[in-house]
């Protein structure tokens, strides 16, 4: 009876844990969408698009390769909402799968650029001396070039294709992250504890990993989030001019270029509904991350008098 009773007031307590956790997380939704509209607008158009790219199959109306040369250059009815473009295809279902070739792009490029640029700068920044010299006039060349410059260069280098633009984009990406990781690991690398582990006997790697990043991690979510919608828009620059995603994929900066262009007067659609999910879709991830940086920069705390 005894085991049973304590088997219960134990799966009470977590219980109860669970819930006053799902209450602090509420609590702190609430705040954040009170105190920062236009980070919580964002944040709905970013739930939103990642909804979209997940859901894609099945709301799409139609397959968004499917080609019917007798619908060509339909303008928006009920039945094609967006109307179809210069081979017939639904502009509606290209548009709702092109969301998976921006968010695939945005996130991985991002990640893998902010990977590399975070070791980068916490290497360089730990260790300092001539290694941080060396990495730090690497970074500085590579952010010498225009980044859609350098995104062209790197992917007609390797080819047209979507894993190659993923790749220049995380080269793009890195030089940038790696500097600011580093003004972040140089201050934290001075504290107390820092030392102290040092004293202790903590090897490099395990003062890096454990006292050292997990306090620099607010800029890296910053950097991610303002990022994905820098890295979605070059993406669909390379796609404009051609060396992007490779057709019959459907790149919203794709649907932009060629047949937009050509039938702009006669089929303004082609450019304008594409064009509306690229700036949303930028405007979302602008607005998120512009938040969590007054969220989670020590120095913007309390300069909101909400």
């Amino acid at each position: 009876m005894a085991r049973g009773r304590q088997f219960t007031e134990a799966v009470i307590a977590e219980r109860l844990a669970e819930k006053s956790t799902g209450q602090r997380v509420f609590k702190r939704l609430w705040r954040f969408c009170r105190t920062k509209p236009l980070g919580a607008i964002g944040g709905v158009l970013v739930l939103f698009l990642i909804l979209v790219a997940i859901l894609a199959d099945v709301l799409a109306p139609y397959d968004p390769l499917l080609i019917n040369p007798a619908l060509k250059l339909q303008p928006p009815d009920a039945k094609y909402l967006l109307g179809t473009d210069q081979t017939g295809r639904d502009l509606l279902s290209r548009i709702i799968h092109g969301s998976r070739i921006s968010i695939y792009v945005g996130t991985l490029a991002v990640c893998l650029g902010t990977l590399s640029g975070t070791l980068l700068g916490l290497i360089g920044a730990y260790f300092g001396g001539k290694l941080d010299l060396i990495i730090q006039r690497i970074m500085d060349s590579v952010m010498s070039f225009p980044m859609l410059i350098l995104a062209m260069s790197l992917v007609a280098m390797v080819g047209a294709s979507l894993n190659n633009v993923v790749i220049a984009l995380a080269i793009v990406f890195t030089p940038g992250t790696s500097r600011v990781i580093r003004g972040a690991v140089l201050s934290v690398k001075e504290n107390q504890y820092v030392d102290a582990a040092r004293a202790l006997g903590a090897s490099d790697r395990r003062i890096m990993l454990l006292h050292i990043l997990p306090n620099v991690t607010a800029p890296i979510i910053v950097l991610v989030s303002i990022q994905v919608a820098g890295a979605i828009l070059v993406e669909a620059s390379l796609s404009f001019l051609g060396l992007g995603v490779p057709p019959p994929a459907p790149s919203w900066g794709g649907m932009l270029s060629g047949a937009a262009r050509k039938y702009m007067e006669i089929a303004p659609w082609l450019a304008i509904f594409p064009g509306i999910a690229i700036s949303f879709t930028v405007l979302g991830f602008n607005l998120l991350g512009d938040a969590l940086r007054d969220v989670m920069d020590p120095r913007m705390r309390g300069t909101d008098k909400r």
